[in-house]
């Protein structure tokens, strides 16, 4: 025969259920996904939402494509998407102040069109 616990099951805490937001992260209010994109889409572009679905998704495909192959693309009014190499560098591992080699990698990099910095 086994014994029942009489313990309440632990509570998950309030902190992992509410994320706080990032320092300098948008509200989730005011961020605009791919299905919101595809609405503005059709509606401007008198399209379906089948069609601007996929232009949207054939775009963004498109643009994935360029940068993985490291290319630059051009976003009119809005900025250019491009891969920047970095340099093998030397770190400190926190916690342990342990010297460690970071290996030279890539990294995405995006700069804002002067016109759209200029709106802001």
């Amino acid at each position: 025969m086994t014994k029942k616990s009489t313990k309440a099951p632990a509570k998950k805490p309030a902190a992992a259920a509410k994320a706080a937001p990032r320092k300098g992260a948008a509200p989730a209010e005011t961020k605009i996904g791919k299905t919101q994109m595809v609405d503005i889409v059709a509606d401007k572009a008198g399209l379906t939402k089948k069609q601007s679905e996929e232009a949207v998704s054939v775009m963004l495909e498109s643009i994935v494509e360029a940068v993985r192959s490291g290319k630059s693309v051009g976003l009119p009014g809005l900025g250019t998407l491009s891969v920047r190499e970095t340099a093998a560098r030397t770190g400190v591992r926190p916690g342990t102040s342990e010297r460690i080699q970071i290996p030279a990698g890539k990294k995405l990099a995006f700069k804002v069109a002067s016109t759209l910095k200029g709106t802001l």
